[in-house]
Order: structure tokens, then sequence, then C-alpha cells
């Protein structure tokens, strides 16, 4: 019983140094990031650029600021992990040994160990962390990409082909068991001074001996921190919020106690994360020295504190909050709206709703209520502008001719699920007067003839408020928003740096992963839209009906527009769980 008991203290007893180190280092981060944001914007600004972005990406290999870019990028990268991960790594040892924490001094002991990553196997292993590792949700990640995923326009393919489903399952599995394999490796860096090919074998070792103990200590750990979490959960949240709907109190005071303990509840799970890593690796910690036979590191147990400063600490952070929750429930129905405002634009016509990108899907989006229509078009050998998403027709058709290598005429001999292939003109007939179409330039023909063609062909319809000019590609963009001031523009990305907000177009259509809350919020402020391309999964769907964009592409555009009646019906706790939940994700 004492032994288990005093495990337990070592877990509790670091808690207060986990919170100082991790608050330093937040700042330190923070400053660190701000400096290397304003020099990368320095070096972009230099090249008469904003920002560089995915259509925009051979500017980093092509130019001195581009490399230089890439460079401090690097360094920045190892800055971070040395932060992140190997000063956790340090801190989980004085935390063990019951040590008091002095950040600076575990950051200055965590860089050193840095230069056994300076190789092409210590690229590796970081870019397994920063990217894999957030994916296969095993081991630790940075925490800047702990929320990474596959993006929606690949897994979409993927999904949809079932070669490259076999072959992205057995990809995983071999990054899946390269990783655990590899579980110990940053503690034989930071903790021994081992190179990286020297820890990574020690690692391989440690777990072919030892892989059932620390499955089973893991399953152990994880469970015991889950109950903890849950219980503490039910206490300050789930208990109080019950309580709050059964008593007879009145519509205003029931939702400013709800305010005060979903905030008292977002603290605690802000505090969960910051102590959820430290104490994970200080677990790996005792188990890496246990697998090496090494004693157990000698825990000095502190004498007990005056608790005055935690009771004022506590009752200072109820009043704030309580406070705060006050203030928040005058703005409630502005901070936690009820209805959502994202319109929904189907994606390639009408989406699922209709064959792709023909004049029955378009005109089905419009059936169902969609506010817009999206659609791709390519320029044919004969100089006409028809509907088609992919390279060729062979998916769509069941022709393996690209648009560029066929007439006009010959393409209409095509059919897509019954319906003919549609051209530019067939699209703006179909939406005048009943929406907005966005007209993407698609493919190795999206240069400035088919933008001038384009926006010709939406003035002789007379349809410059219905249609917005889309594309991958900056530079036909760009052009449009110059040269036609008149015509919306819209620029779709998945990936940039640098004010992307200020890039010249009307909307930014952004991947999902890309569309945070700080840079809607940015691109608002330029006075430009934002669109979120292709989200389809319902969870996802709602987390962006809930948020702040404009406009919302997909190809479950039915599902979308029930959502958006759903959430009509929604009660004061769920409209803040939901705009909660939209802001930290």
């Amino acid at each position: 019983m004492r032994d288990k008991q005093e495990k337990l203290t070592v877990y509790v007893q670091a808690l207060p140094g986990i919170l100082q180190y991790q608050l330093f280092t937040k700042l330190v981060l923070g400053v660190w990031l701000f400096l290397m944001g304003r020099l990368y914007r320095l070096l972009l600004h230099s090249t008469g650029r904003v920002a560089v972005s995915s259509g925009d990406i051979l500017f980093l290999i092509t130019s001195w600021q581009g490399l230089l870019i890439i460079l401090c990028a690097l360094i920045s990268l190892y800055g971070y992990v040395a932060i992140d991960l190997n000063a956790k790594i340090v801190l989980s040892r004085d935390l063990l040994g019951g040590e008091r924490i002095h950040a600076w001094s575990i950051l200055q002991r965590a860089v050193p160990p840095m230069k056994n990553l300076v190789n092409i196997r210590g690229i590796g292993v970081i870019l397994y962390i920063l990217l894999i590792a957030p994916v296969l949700g095993v081991g630790v990640s940075l925490t800047m990409t702990k929320g990474f995923y596959v993006p929606t326009f690949i897994s979409s393919v993927i999904a949809d082909t079932p070669f490259f489903v076999v072959a992205f399952t057995v990809l995983m599995l071999v990054f899946l068991s390269v990783g655990i394999a590899n579980l110990f490796i940053l503690h034989g860096v930071v903790l021994d001074d081992l190179p990286v090919k020297e820890a990574g074998a020690q690692s391989r070792k440690l777990i072919r001996a030892n892989w059932k103990d620390y499955l089973k200590q893991n399953v152990l750990f994880i469970l015991v921190m889950g109950v903890l979490l849950v219980c503490v959960v039910l206490i300050v949240l789930v208990l109080p919020l019950l309580l709050v709907q059964v008593l007879p109190l009145s519509v205003q005071i029931k939702r400013t106690l709800t305010v005060f303990f979903v905030t008292s509840g977002v603290l605690l799970s802000l505090l969960a994360d910051l102590f959820a890593t430290p104490l994970y690796l200080m677990k790996m910690t005792q188990l890496y020295r246990l697998y090496k036979n090494e004693a157990p590191i000698p825990f000095h147990k502190r004498e007990k504190r005056n608790h005055k400063l935690t009771v004022l600490g506590v009752a200072g952070w109820i009043l704030v909050t309580f406070v705060s929750s006050v203030m928040m429930t005058g703005r409630f129905d502005t901070l936690f709206p009820q209805e959502s405002s994202v319109r929904i634009v189907a994606h390639r016509g009408g989406g699922t709703e209709g064959p792709e990108n023909t004049v029955a899907g378009i005109e089905r989006a419009w059936e169902i209520g969609a506010f817009g229509s999206e659609i791709d078009i390519q320029r044919t050998k004969d100089g006409f502008y028809v509907l088609n998403h992919d390279g060729s027709f062979r998916r769509v058709a069941g022709d393996e001719r690209k648009p560029t290598e066929m007439t006009l005429e010959e393409i209409r001999g095509l059919s897509i699920e019954g319906e003919p292939v549609a051209t530019l003109e067939d699209a703006l007939l179909a939406t005048r007067g009943k929406g907005t179409l966005f007209v993407e330039l698609k493919g190795e023909t999206a240069d400035r003839q088919m933008a001038d063609d384009t926006v010709k062909a939406i003035k002789e319809y007379g349809m410059e408020d219905e249609c917005v000019v889309i594309c991958l590609n900056y530079e036909p963009i760009d052009y449009i928003e110059s040269t036609y001031p008149e015509i919306q523009t819209g620029y779709l990305t998945f990936a940039s740096f640098g004010d992307t907000a200020r890039l010249n177009c009307d909307y930014l259509a952004m991947e999902e992963e890309s569309a945070t809350a700080d840079a809607v919020e940015a691109i608002h402020k330029q006075g430009k839209k934002v669109l979120v391309w292709t989200s389809n999964e319902k969870k996802s769907q709602k987390h962006f009906l809930c948020s702040r964009i404009d406009g919302l592409i997909t190809d479950n555009a039915s599902q979308a527009l029930d959502l958006i009646r759903e959430l009509k019906e929604r009660s004061d706790l769920q409209r803040m769980t939901d705009r909660i939940m939209e802001l930290i994700s």
C-alpha cells in the first residue's frame, strides 16, 4: 500500500512543476514563433509577395529568400523539438526524483542533445514525430501538429480506390510498427547522449524484450488517468450542470450558471492538456530505466507546503470565472449564435445529389436549397469549355482521353450516369437567377486565356453577381482580380504561410485543417470571405457550421442543410459546447 501511495505521490507532487514549466515554455515558444513569423514576412515582402501557398510552392526552392525561409524553418523546427519534447524528457527525469523545477535550467540541458539529431536519421525521427505520429496516435507528437490528420481531399481519393486503400493501410501498419519499435529513441538521445542510430537500436531491443509489459503498463496508466479525469469532470462539470437544469431557477440565472460551469470545464480541459504529455513521459522514463535494469531515480518527498496561497488562488480563479460568465451571459446570443450563417455549396455540381459536373447535378443543388454549386471547367481541343474534374474522362465516362485531346462534338458523345457532359454555357444557364456558381479553372488549361474566356462568358450572360471564379493556381486569380475587378474571385489553398488574408481575391477557400478560428478572423479583417472545402463527414460539417466561415463546399449538401435546421433547436449548453469546440479545434 505504501509503495502505491508513493507512486501516486510522485505524480501529484509533479503537477505544480509541470504547470510552471509549461507556462514558461509556452511563453518562450510564443515569442520565438512571433519573431520567426516577422522574419518570414520580411523575406516574403522583399519579393513582393504577401504569402506562399500550395499554388506557389516552387518559390521556396527557386529564390534565395525561399531557401532562407526553409533554413529558418528547419532551425525553428529543431528548436521546437528541443523545447516541446527533449526538455519534457529532462523534466520527467527531474520530476521522478522529486526535484524542484527550474525551467530555464531544463531548457539548457535539452538543447545539447539536439546535435545527435542533425543528420539524415535525426531528420527522419523529427518528421515522424511531426507528421506520422499524430495520424497514428502512437507515442508523443509535437504540440503544434498533434491534431494533424490526412486532408479530406487526399483521404477521399484513397477511399474511392481499392488499391490505394490497401496501399495506405499497409503503409500505416509499417509506420505503426516503426513507431512502436522506436518509442524510446528520444530517451536514448536525451538521457544517455546516444547517436540516433544507437538510440534506435537500443529502443528496438528494449521493446522486443518488454513489449508485453509495456502494453500492460500503458493500458493501466491510461485507465487510471482516464478514471481520475472522468471523476473530476463529473464533480466539476456534469453534476453541477444537471443540478442547474433541475432546479427551479430563472432562465437568466440558469444561463449564467451554465456559462460558469462550462467555462470552468474548458479551463480544466486546458490544464489537463498541459499535464497529459509530461505525465505520460514520466511513465515512459520510468519504464525506460526499468527495462535498462537501472536503479529507480531516488525520490525526494517534499515537505508539505502552506496551502493558503493555493486556497487564495482557487478563490481568485472562481471569482474571475464568475465575473467573466456574467459578462458573457450579457452577450450570449452574439458569442453563441442559435443559427448557423454558413452557406452550403454543392461540390462538383450537386455533390452526391446528382451526376458529377452535369446540368442535372447543378439543378438538383438548387432543388435542395443549396446557396451555390461548384463546377470544374477545362478547355477542349477546339477551344470550348466543358465540365470535368479529373485529367481525363476515364472515371466519369469511361474514356481515357483528356478534354484537350477531344473536340466538343466528340465530348458531347460521352455520357455521365445517363447525362451529357455539360459546357460552361450550360452551367451558366442552369444557374441564372437560382444561386451562385463557383467556377473552378481546372487542370493544365487553367491559364490567362481560360480566365479571359470565362469572364467573357459570365458577362455575356449578365451573371457578374452570380458567379465566383476560383482556382488552385494563384496567378489566374490575381490576373482576373486585377484586370476584371467587377468579377468575384476565390483562391483555393490547402497550405500557406505569411499574410494569406492579403492575397488578391474576394474569397479564400481553405482545406479543413487550415481553416482555424484565427485564420478565419484574419481573412475577415481584410474584408474577404472564407470557404472551406471539402467537408463531407457529419462531425466536420457541424464543426464548420458552428464557426464564422462564410461557405462550406461539400459533396453531402443535403446532410449539411439538415444539420443547419437541427442547430436551430440547440439548448444553451449545446450552443456553448459547439462554439468552444470550434475555437479549440
